[in-house]
């Protein structure tokens, strides 16, 4: 570990502007009475010196794609990021600062991606930050390594953090911190806030071990700062963070919360509350800063942070210009870096979109879905993604398409590499048995731009991600996880891996889609939906077991999917008049029931209901039509919890599901045992009938 000792003081604007935002904030977060004024306070230095002098930005265009991501992964700090917006040039207007934590304000109590121009990612749940920080490096390394070309690095930027105490502690930083140094990410670097000072308490109660060893053990240069006033040594670290291109670096900084507050300096109730009107005035007074006006802004200080248009606009033309000439010397690669930039999927991709013959036997839906997902590799560069070491179970690698590496890394055993191209250009990631840091990296590929980021693990694993998944939704990035085992025909393997309760859990997300396909075909418009679908994130739940793979020209076509839901096969006779609803393996199930209720005397209607967010945003009338009220005997099946299937059964219909965890046996045998047999779902239907 390199230690860099103090060596001089801030010049007297500096100082000037470091305590103009300090006070921006501290005034902001008074005037709400609430909020986080350590983190303004200790951290400000740092923040000043990191935004001033080193982080490529264009405050007029805060979209501009090659600039440096920032992420305040500590964010309940949110008005040092604030006040950086506002005094840097972003479109923050001081009334917004004001407005801190007030309705229908951009400046919300955690940092909320598309609401405040600037705020690259939401943070606030600790981690999720830095775990978005390291998927942002690795989609530019990845981009870096595939536009790149001798004397044009049309990709060249960092991925700056800051991250504190309460983000070390979390499973998810620990789990991104250790992907990233295996992946050898040397465009990341990680400001610690090393203040030592919890919501509840010193660290020392609950935190002793060495950050700077662990950090180091997971491949990263680590770097430290003995003073976090110490400008000049914080800018010397990041110096050094920049020149070592092998790994990433972790600086630690040694900072005070409420640093200038004479009462709660290095105390744990500078960290969840304000500093109190009285303890306000006397910061501002032993740091030689007026008491009015609020909100101070002195003219010189706001002239120095507004230096940052000037370079950004400047940085931005000259990179219009390279960009401009590697058009001329790279025409193809230059129309495919346009494309990814626009957002928009290459023509013709949907041609790549398989179709599957008619077939009794048929495919698990997992299998369907690799094929799916290689038929369109070779037309959507743009995928980069992979599964949480679980490529031979999901089928979610791509084959060909290379693995993504540190190119340093050259290790003898390969075991389980999908081949191709060895290194950073490699679409496929090997996230390794870490789901939480693979869906925090997701998302800040995702928000990055310029890939369709995609993972993959069983369902019942998708608790272990939840948080990020959650943020996906808040945050509409588009993502695609892709989940498999999605039931309790898993068997043998038991409840430990039988999924009952993440479907439902899954579909109380808000915003985002949730897919469960019956069959090959069903798999693939799956697959079309995802990928059309920009801003939300998409989850596809797929089978272990085989599926028959329907006759399409027997029953509806599978684009029924895009709908949501749709009428399979419909009712055929004249007696009494039932409903079938019924998603992914269910669906054949079904329609086996169907079949012989028919020579019951039932008039049996089935319907596939692959997601039901689609379903619900349809027309009343096409629902209607699917589902029409004149019918009320529904009967729904579907292999997890009953939870909110009586909204489409009604109060006269019935659900069929799993309302305990299931069991260790054949997958046949358990779903007979739950009842997912074709006499059970007959003489639950012949009862619902009065037969």
């Amino acid at each position: 570990m390199t230690t860099h000792p103090v060596t001089a003081p801030a010049t007297d604007l500096d100082q000037l502007c470091i305590n103009t935002l300090r006070f921006l904030a501290v005034d902001a977060i008074q005037k709400a009475n609430s909020g986080h004024p350590g983190m303004p306070m200790g951290a400000a230095p740092m923040a000043y010196q990191l935004w001033t002098r080193f982080l490529k930005h264009n405050p007029a265009d805060p979209g501009w794609f090659d600039r440096d991501r920032f992420v305040l992964s500590a964010g309940h700090g949110s008005m040092l990021l604030y006040s950086l917006l506002h005094l840097t040039g972003y479109d923050l207007p001081l009334e917004e600062i004001r407005r801190f934590r007030q309705w229908g304000s951009r400046t919300p109590g955690h940092p909320e991606r598309g609401l405040t121009p600037g705020v690259e990612v939401s943070t606030g749940p600790l981690g999720q930050g830095f775990g978005n920080a390291v998927g942002m490096a690795m989609a530019e390394a990845h981009l870096a390594a595939r536009f790149n070309r001798p004397g044009f690095r049309l990709i060249d930027h960092y991925t700056y953090v800051i991250a504190g105490d309460g983000d070390l502690m979390e499973g998810v930083v620990s789990e991104a911190a250790s992907l990233a140094g295996h992946l050898r990410l040397g465009k990341l670097i990680c400001l610690y806030d090393d203040n030592r000072i919890t919501l509840a308490a010193s660290t020392s109660l609950s935190f002793s071990e060495d950050r700077a060893a662990r950090f180091a053990a997971f491949g990263w240069q680590v770097l430290e700062v003995g003073d976090g006033n110490d400008l000049a040594a914080i800018a010397a670290a990041i110096e050094e963070a920049r020149a070592e291109t092998g790994r990433p670096s972790l600086i630690m900084v040694r900072t005070r919360i409420g640093f200038g507050s004479p009462g709660k300096e290095d105390s744990f109730e500078a960290h969840g509350a304000p500093l109190g009107a009285d303890e306000v005035l006397r910061s501002k007074e032993r740091l030689g800063w007026p008491a009015e006006p609020e909100f101070l802004t002195p003219q010189p200080a706001l002239e120095r942070f507004r230096e940052a248009l000037e370079r950004g606009e400047s940085a931005q033309r000259e990179w219009e210009a390279s960009r401009a000439r590697y058009a001329v010397a790279y025409p193809d690669l230059a129309a495919g870096f346009a494309l990814l930039l626009s957002g928009e999927l290459p023509a013709g991709w949907l041609e790549a979109l398989p179709l599957f013959p008619a077939d009794d036997k048929g495919m698990a839906t997992r299998a369907a879905s690799g094929k799916v997902l290689n038929a369109l590799a070779g037309r959507l560069p743009q995928l980069f993604g992979g599964s949480a070491d679980l490529n031979p179970s999901t089928v979610t690698a791509l084959a060909g398409r290379g693995d993504f590496q540190g190119d340093s890394w050259q290790p003898e055993d390969r075991q389980g590499a999908v081949g191709g191209e060895w290194g950073a250009a490699g679409a496929n990631v090997h996230f390794g048995v870490r789901e939480h840091a693979m869906a925090a990296a997701l998302n800040g590929m995702a928000a990055h731009g310029g890939t369709i980021p995609f993972g993959a693990t069983f369902l019942t694993f998708s608790d272990y991600l939840r948080p990020s998944l959650r943020l996906a939704a808040l945050s509409r990035l588009k993502v695609v996880h892709v989940f498999t085992h999605d039931s309790i025909a898993v068997g043998e393997d038991g409840p430990t891996h039988q999924p009952v309760e993440q479907l439902a859990s899954l579909r109380a997300i808000p915003r985002l889609v949730v897919l469960r396909p019956c069959d090959a075909n069903e798999s693939a418009f799956a697959w079309r939906a995802a990928l059309s679908i920009t801003n939300r994130p998409v989850v596809l739940v797929l089978s272990r077991q085989a599926v028959p793979t329907l006759d399409r020209e027997r029953y509806a076509a599978a684009d029924g999917v895009l709908r949501g839901g749709y009428v399979l096969a419909d009712f055929e006779g004249s007696g009494t008049r039932l409903i079938l609803i019924a998603t992914g393996t269910e669906v054949s199930l079904a329609l086996k029931a169907r079949l012989r209720l028919r020579e019951e005397g039932l008039a049996v209607r089935v319907v596939s209901l692959p997601s039901w967010e689609l379903f619900d945003e349809q027309p009343a009338a096409y629902r209607e039509a699917v589902l029409p009220r004149e019918v009320p005997l529904r009967l729904a099946l579907e292999a997890g919890s009953t939870l909110g299937w009586h909204r489409y059964v009604g109060d006269a219909g019935e659900v069929l599901g799993v309302k305990d965890y299931g069991a260790s046996a054949p997958g046949e045998r358990v779903l007979e045992e739950y009842g997912f047999t074709v006499a059970n779902v007959c003489g639950i239907a012949l009862r619902m009938a009065g037969k």
